[in-house]
């Protein structure tokens, strides 16, 4: 079976096509039209598609003329799942921290697994041994704490962090520009080395995957045994869909 999934962030329209679980491609920043072109190229039989920024509606009339089967609009309070979901308010759960959750427990699965989801928001969510999504936390990302700082206050530049993601930040700032980096970038890397660390107290053994456009950055910063999974959240896409058109 082909698959498209169809991911829209709050930044980026991404996708994925999958046949029989593989990724054969994807790409990110994509216009409709793009969009369109690559759904009439790679011919899915399924798809499906998620959003945390706009309705899905108008992009799966799109897409349905140009799929034989099934567009499945990931709604995750309602779609079913092949995990469970303990999430107290599923109707305010943003569909990329699910489907995250559901690629994490298919490619480690009966583990205790905290996601890393980096990207406009830093989420870190745990998945447990059960199969069971558990929730977790939502803080600003790198860009965000960046712009926050510029927009909050009457007199720090907006910067962003041109650097390789493996260079070093130093911890004491000797001038504006680099004591912002050193908040922003350190501060963040402390503040998920430090929820890593509470969860593995409370988990042991615990895994780690990280996805999101600053996995990277991260990556370079945490310690042990991590599992850096860019595509995560279309791999769960595209087990969504799975698991609703075998059901």
């Amino acid at each position: 079976m082909r698959t498209l999934a169809l991911d829209i962030g709050n930044t980026a329209v991404k996708y994925g096509c999958f046949a029989d679980d593989v990724l054969v491609e994807s790409a990110s920043h994509q216009t409709p039209d793009q969009i369109r072109d690559a759904v009439q190229r790679l011919q899915p039989t399924h798809a499906i598609v998620a959003s945390v920024a706009e309705p899905t509606t108008a992009w799966a009339a799109e897409l349905q003329p140009l799929v034989p089967g099934r567009v499945l609009e990931f709604v995750p309070a309602a779609t079913p799942l092949p995990i469970g979901n303990a999430y107290a308010t599923p109707q305010t759960l943003g569909a990329d921290r699910l489907a995250a959750a559901v690629g994490a427990a298919w490619l480690l699965p009966h583990r205790n697994v905290v996601i890393v989801d980096a990207g406009t928001a830093i989420k870190c969510d745990l998945v447990d041994a059960t199969g069971t999504f558990r929730g977790g936390s939502i803080a600003p990302g790198l860009g965000m704490r960046f712009r926050a700082l510029h927009t909050f206050t009457g007199r720090l530049p907006l910067l962003e962090w041109p650097a390789a993601s493996d260079e070093v930040v130093p911890l004491t700032g000797t001038d504006t520009q680099s004591a912002i980096w050193s908040g922003v970038l350190n501060g963040a890397a402390s503040e998920v080395r430090g929820l890593l660390a509470d969860y593995a107290d409370q988990y042991p053994q615990v895994a780690v995957v990280l996805a999101g456009g600053d996995a990277a950055f991260f990556h370079a910063r945490l310690k042990g045994s991590i599992f850096v999974v860019p595509e995560l959240v279309l791999i769960g896409l595209h087990r969504i869909l799975v698991h609703h058109v075998s059901t």
